[in-house]
């Protein structure tokens, strides 16, 4: 069902049918993202210890165009909107705080641990995104449960 106020005009019509396919995009990519990320810090952390680690810019931006388009899919449908902005955020915070983690990590000069918490968040995230996407694959068989 097509939303019946279209609040960015132009941009629904482009994306309003296909933005679960861009959310789970973006989630396969921010998933990547951060095992590119955590190596890159692993590698920082061996050659220059806490203060050559730093933030990946091709990550933060995957977090950051991920939070925008959930908050943009939020205006689409607002029950399921809301559930992925709020496992986004989640992902989003985690990633924040994994970051401070490795720094302390490196610091203390301790082997760099994978960012469980982010990883975490980000596989029921995509789970979540990924029901929403291929709902059609499964439409027939709830449909026989409820």
């Amino acid at each position: 069902m097509q939303p019946s106020v279209t609040l960015f005009g132009p941009l629904d019509a482009i994306l309003g049918g296909q933005m679960e396919y861009v959310l789970l995009a973006l989630a396969v990519i921010n998933i990547g993202t951060r095992a590119f990320t955590y190596r890159q810090h692993v590698t920082q952390a061996e050659e220059g210890g806490a203060e050559a680690v730093t933030r990946n810019p091709i990550h933060a931006a995957s977090n950051v165009l991920f939070i925008l388009a959930a908050f943009y899919y939020t205006t689409l449908h607002a029950h399921s909107g809301v559930v992925v902005s709020v496992l986004v955020a989640g992902v989003f915070i985690a990633d924040f705080f994994e970051f401070e983690a490795r720094k302390v990590e490196a610091r203390r000069g301790i082997d760099i641990e994978r960012p469980k918490g982010a990883i975490g968040a980000s596989l029921l995230a995509l789970a979540y995104i990924t029901y929403l996407s291929l709902f059609f694959l499964f439409e027939g068989l709830v449909g026989k449960v409820i």
